[in-house]
């Protein structure tokens, strides 16, 4: 198997506007699409992350999802 064998089912092609888009400032931002299609929650906070940022360590969790609007306390907390 060459090296583009071995890439060719592990990388997949990124689509503007349905993988990702530039936001006003420029800045390269994932789609709530991507990260359902990725799996899981990366921890980096991004803004379209669709697991409530389980993955992102406290207190930048709850920082994220307060700028989200996502007030419930229990998606705050975890018990």
């Amino acid at each position: 198997m060459n090296k583009q064998d071995k890439n060719s089912h592990t990388a997949k092609e990124l689509i503007e506007k349905r993988d990702y888009y530039f936001n006003e400032k420029g800045l390269f931002v994932f789609t709530e699409k991507y990260h359902l299609e990725k799996g899981y929650c990366c921890g980096m906070a991004c803004r379209h992350c669709p697991y409530h940022y389980e993955a992102v360590p406290e207190p930048k969790r709850s920082e994220a999802l307060l700028k989200r609007g996502n007030t419930n306390f229990n998606e705050l907390h975890e018990f």
